[in-house]
């Protein structure tokens, strides 16, 4: 198959990825994805949501990595106060 085709926008953004693309990534109805637009490119990753078996081992690196930069619970508890007053 090959990696490559071709594809039109509608009037309304709507772009249809080719069938074979379709069926060789598994795409379905629902998948989200991720849009990159740069000069003439554009770019569509596919995105799917982690597994919840997946959160801990997430959960755990976050915090991980927080440690090892000297985040702090008041820092989260700032940001999100921050983020909130401006919307």
């Amino acid at each position: 198959m090959a990696n490559l085709a071709t594809t039109k926008m509608s009037s309304k953004g709507q772009i249809v990825i080719p069938e074979d693309i379709r069926k060789r990534l598994n795409l379905t109805a629902g998948t989200q994805f991720v849009v990159v637009g740069e000069n003439d490119v554009v770019i569509l990753k596919a995105i799917s949501l982690p597994a919840m078996n997946e959160f801990d081992t997430l959960i755990t690196e976050a915090r991980r990595q927080g440690e090892e930069v000297g985040l702090k619970q008041s820092d989260i508890t700032a940001a999100i106060a921050k983020v909130r007053k401006h919307q």
